[in-house]
């Protein structure tokens, strides 16, 4: 809700749009959904991206996104994620939950950005994010701008930081600490995923072949 010159009020709705995007030198083309987390109806929500999905034969639904933790921001922003799992997909959500009873294979992948600067975007975590997908779909996506803005977002925090001994000190100790965890964080390889998923797909299949036998 907004108020315009003080007097009227206008009412912004959320919207979320789906965008159409061919990837070079890959044998796939993307489906690219750009929105918000609806607060209610969720379950109409994911449904109607699984209908979308179907409609369009999609193979593979990625989420993409950012959380707030004890990282430095002097270091690459750490990847955790999941490839479809039951377990693992009761901790990801209602849209990855309706990908697993759709049986539709779904990957989600999580940036970890510096809780000390999360009033900015972080380039850090979309550059992070951009890299592990190029990864897991097995194609190469131009980065330079993003390193680019990567490289100055490091550069402005670390002004900002250095005018707060405080503050400095702590992101020493969060360097440290990164340092001595080497890529613990780091989400598995992209190997690791696809076969899992690979996995996930096979066993849909054999699921299906069965229940073709048995209705023949």
């Amino acid at each position: 809700m907004a108020l315009e010159e003080g007097i009227t009020r206008r009412i912004d709705w959320p919207e979320t749009a789906f965008l159409h995007a061919a990837i070079p030198g890959a044998s796939r083309d993307a489906v690219l959904l750009l929105g918000v987390e609806p607060n209610t109806r969720w379950r109409t929500f994911a449904a109607e991206i699984i209908d979308l999905a179907r409609d369009l034969g999609v193979e593979l639904v990625v989420t993409l996104g950012a959380l707030l933790a004890d990282v430095p921001h002097t270091r690459p922003a750490p990847v955790t994620g999941s490839a479809t799992d039951p377990d693992l997909v009761r901790e990801l959500g209602v849209l990855h939950d309706a990908c697993r009873r759709n049986e539709l294979a779904s990957v989600s992948l999580w940036a970890a950005v510096p809780h000390y600067a999360s009033l900015a975007a972080s380039p850090k975590a979309a550059l992070a994010l951009c890299a592990r997908l190029a990864d897991l779909l097995d194609v190469e996506l131009d980065l330079d701008d993003l390193e680019r803005a990567a490289q100055t977002y490091e550069e402005q925090v670390s002004q900002a930081v250095a005018t707060d001994e405080e503050t400095e000190a702590y992101v020493r100790e969060l360097e440290r600490r990164r340092d001595a965890l080497g890529e613990e964080l780091d989400v598995p390889s992209g190997d690791t995923l696809a076969a899992e998923l690979t996995r996930f797909l096979r066993e849909h299949e054999e699921r299906r072949r069965q229940e073709e036998d048995e209705e023949g």
